[in-house]
Parts: C-alpha cells; sequence; structure tokens
C-alpha cells in the first residue's frame, strides 16, 4: 500500500531516554526497504547533526524542519531565510536576552550560551560552544536559526521578520524557519521527486512541528510519546518510542 515512509527522529526513531534507535525499530525500516518501501528523514535537525544511519540506507532526508531536502546525489528542495530576516532575528532575541545559533548546511554557529540553548543541542547529542566566526556564518545561507525561549516570547522574535515562521518540538526553545517551509512542503517536494502521490506516504512524528507533516501524507501516525493536540489531529496513533511504537504498529498492520 505504502511506498514511501517519513520519519521524524528524536521521539520517533530515537528514544530520548537512550539516544539511541532501538533494534526493533532498526529491524522495521529495514524490514519495509525490503519491501520496496522508500525511507525518508524529516528532523528539525542540521544535516551534520543527523546521527549514525548510514547502515539503515535512508533514501531522503528533509533537514531543518523541511527548509533543506536532499538525497544522497540531489538536493530536491533549499529554501533559506533571507538575510535580512536573519538581521532581525538576530536583533529581536538580543531585545529579549536570548543567544541564538545559526544552521547553514555545513556548520552551526552559536553568539552564546546560555541553559536552554545548551540542553536543546544535547537533545542532538551536540555540545554548544560560542564561534568566533558567528558573523561569517550569518553570511552563509541560514537555514534555521535556533534559540531559547518560551511561548509568551513568540511574537518578540518574528517582529518585523515577515518571512520566517517558528516550528516547536520541545517545550523551551524554538526552530525559526522559512515562512514557506516546513515538514509539509518538504513532503510534498519528495513527493513529487520521486513522482508519488501522498495516499501512497506514511509518516510518524511526535512533536507539534510534525503537524504539517503528518497532514501531508496518506496516513500520518503519532507517537504514543506525542504531544496530545499531534494526536487529536494524527490519522492513527501507535506505542511510545520507548516501546518500540512504530515496530509494533507496522507488525500489527502487515507492513512488515
Amino acid at each position: 500500500m505504502y511506498q514511501i515512509a517519513f520519519f521524524d527522529i528524536d521521539g520517533t526513531l530515537v528514544d530520548p531516554a537512550t539516544g539511541k534507535i532501538s533494534e526493533k525499530t532498526a529491524l522495521t525500516l529495514k524490514r519495509l526497504r525490503e519491501k520496496g518501501v522508500r525511507l525518508c528523514i524529516s528532523t528539525g535537525r542540521a544535516p551534520i547533526g543527523l546521527p549514525d544511519i548510514s547502515s539503515l540506507a535512508f533514501d531522503a532526508f528533509c533537514t531543518f524542519n523541511g527548509s533543506l531536502c536532499f538525497t544522497a546525489d540531489h538536493v530536491i528542495h533549499s529554501t533559506p531565510i533571507s538575510p535580512q530576516d536573519v538581521a532581525q532575528v538576530l536583533q529581536n532575541a538580543a531585545a529579549i536576552g536570548r543567544p541564538v545559533s545559526v544552521a547553514t548546511r555545513d556548520r552551526l554557529s552559536a553568539n552564546g550560551i546560555e541553559p536552554d540553548l545548551a540542553d536543546y543541542y544535547r537533545l542532538a547529542e551536540l555540545e554548544l560552544r560560542v564561534d568566533t566566526d558567528f558573523d561569517s556564518a550569518c553570511r552563509e545561507d541560514v537555514y534555521q536559526i535556533m534559540l531559547g525561549c518560551r511561548e509568551a516570547d513568540h511574537p518578540a522574535i518574528l517582529r518585523n521578520a515577515p518571512g520566517v515562521k517558528i516550528a516547536v518540538s520541545w517545550d523551551r526553545a524554538v526552530d525559526v524557519i522559512p515562512a514557506g517551509s516546513g515538514k509539509g512542503a518538504a513532503i510534498a517536494a519528495v513527493l513529487r521527486h520521486f513522482g508519488l502521490e501522498a495516499s501512497q506516504a506514511l509518516a510518524f512524528g511526535d512533536g507539534m512541528n510534525d503537524l504539517d507533516m503528518l497532514r501531508a501524507v496518506g496516513t500520518g501516525v503519532a507517537m504514543g510519546n506525542a504531544a496530545e493536540p499531534l494526536k487529536a489531529v494524527a490519522d492513527d496513533v501507535c506505542g511510545p518510542v520507548s516501546e518500540d511504537g512504530i515496530y509494533h504498529y507496522c507488525l500489527s498492520h502487515g507492513l512488515i
């Protein structure tokens, strides 16, 4: 029934408690591939922040919440933030006393350290460090800006920056991405690239930044550990990542 499957990483493929993909989840991916299903990552992480998944042979990667999508040899979709909006978001972040990390294709560059942003880095098993070459990174194509904040800070972060929006996967930090980007737009681009319809696609996610992804496919499945609003709009709900939810879902639905 399905020709392609999309997977978020943190809280979906990777159990935050262990920082790893379980053996049963890895087995699920292997069996899906054996049945001819294309496998795609859909994450807020940067390409350099992806876990070691080379042995799982994914067909495509949607990174930066969909702002940059690529295969091993082809860029499918690339939407960086405009330089004007980058400068404005940095100014807005400084006004609320928050350092930021800008993400280009090849590096993450931060202009300061504070607990929320440092812990956000740790979720991806990365260490936050101040980059003395931060200004240079800001002159590259910036696909995402990360900063610690709370929901009440969102309007201040977006002030006078009409070309960006906020994607949320964690309650203590945000990803600022292009307004025309997002996981849903990225999945549409990947489906066009492979000549597939949304009805042929399956997706698994757990965060509110996965909302557009679940809506962009024929069957969107929320993890058992997902945010309740995401479960409410998902087509189905599987078990939590800590209990191999993807494995048991695919097994019980005859997909593996």
